[in-house]
């Protein structure tokens, strides 16, 4: 393959860094020519000076200042029009979007109408403007890539198959470290406790999204859309170890899973070099040493945020942005201690509630019922 030319946006997240190991295994292949960084200036001076080829973006014009003292004659953007500049450069090809929250959904859809292809990380642009993600794709010729471990796991899965053939889509979910609680513990629940995720190390929003099951419930919207397949056969199920990523069932009764060692340097490399694989950043799975692989049925009664999303996703509309917004809203106000854990579920429900329902909304109109769920939860 041609070596693929990089923009990331969220360079200094998670998600970013394990990108940057990517990048690293694959010199050959993989050239970082955009980097962002929002809130951590320092991390992101370190990789420009790795990365010399990457035009910046921060987050604010002082810390924009403050880099281009650092780096003499570097081209260095900020803010929102700064990212939508960053994902539309000429010479990229593929744009990954890291970025938490829905601030990625502009520079997402940039990056499409100037002519890149899509590495989609943050699960919140397709959840809040899937159905336009996928057609500004269309009308582009662009392709939409899964990075979630879990899509990408079902891309792998769907590759050569026949939509016609496809029974359901099965996503795997490590049930977070509250699976075997009771709803007394939930009552209680601590935001140090709800961030010690049982198998991956993630940033703080998607860590509680992983507790509340919120953050299964954000893939199913995004498998409908990534994957044009309604809802009702989008299914989940609790997978402890966290080995297969998820899994297609077919009309015959077959299923494909993917497996693989649990390093998100897999899935973000798929994306970046697809359709090629090479030997990369990611180690080996050892299947002896696994040992076993247990599945089990979520629990909906104390945990609804996959009825939730599974209302969402089948009425479409404003409705998929309101559950997101309300649901970042809820996320922030627990970690700051103004809200109990189960008050995240509460406060979500109230706002699916009461923002009006537009079945066929414009961008603004998306974005106005972001606000206006936001502004419900922060009234409660």
């Amino acid at each position: 393959m041609m070596k693929r030319r990089v923009v990331v946006l969220g360079a200094t997240g998670s998600i970013g860094e394990s990108t940057m190991r990517v990048a690293r295994a694959l010199p050959e292949q993989i050239g970082i020519i955009g980097l962002s960084g929002r809130n951590n200036a320092q991390r992101l001076l370190e990789l420009a000076r790795e990365f010399p080829a990457a035009t910046l973006c921060a987050g604010d014009e002082k810390a924009a200042e403050s880099l281009r003292g650092k780096l003499p004659g570097r081209d260095v953007l900020h803010g929102g029009h700064g990212l939508e500049e960053l994902a539309s450069l000429p010479e990229a090809d593929i744009v990954l979007i890291a970025i938490v929250g829905t601030a990625g959904l502009r520079p997402a859809l940039k990056a499409l109408e100037s002519g890149k292809d899509l590495a989609v990380a943050s699960k919140e642009i397709l959840v809040m403007a899937g159905e336009e993600v996928m057609a500004t794709a269309k009308r582009s010729g662009r392709r939409v890539l899964p990075v979630d471990s879990e899509h990408n796991a079902i891309f792998q899965c769907l590759e050569g198959k026949d939509p016609s053939t496809i029974k359901r889509l099965i996503l795997t979910c490590s049930g977070g470290p509250f699976r075997n609680a009771s709803a007394a513990d939930l009552a209680s629940v601590t935001p140090e406790q709800a961030l010690r995720h049982p198998t991956w190390s993630m940033g703080r929003k998607i860590s509680i999204d992983s507790a509340t099951l919120f953050n299964k419930g954000l893939e199913m919207i995004e498998a409908r859309w990534l994957f044009d397949i309604p809802m009702e056969k989008i299914d989940v199920v609790i997978h402890p170890q966290s080995i297969v990523h998820s899994m297609v069932e077919f009309v015959d009764g077959s299923i494909i899973a993917q497996m693989s060692t649990t390093d998100m340097a897999l899935p973000i490399q798929y994306a970046l070099t697809y359709p090629g694989r090479f030997s990369g950043a990611c180690a080996p799975l050892d299947l002896t040493t696994v040992g076993r692989l247990d599945f089990e049925a979520p629990r909906a009664d104390l945990f609804p945020a996959l009825d939730l999303a599974r209302r969402a996703g089948t009425a479409g509309g404003t409705l998929p942005a309101v559950l997101n917004a309300a649901n970042e809203a809820a996320v922030d106000a627990f970690l700051a201690g103004r809200l109990s854990f189960p008050g995240i579920w509460e406060n979500v429900v109230r706002a699916m509630d009461a923002v009006p329902f537009v079945e066929h909304p414009t961008l603004e109109q998306l974005i106005e019922a972001d606000r206006a769920a936001r502004t419900v939860v922060a009234g409660g």
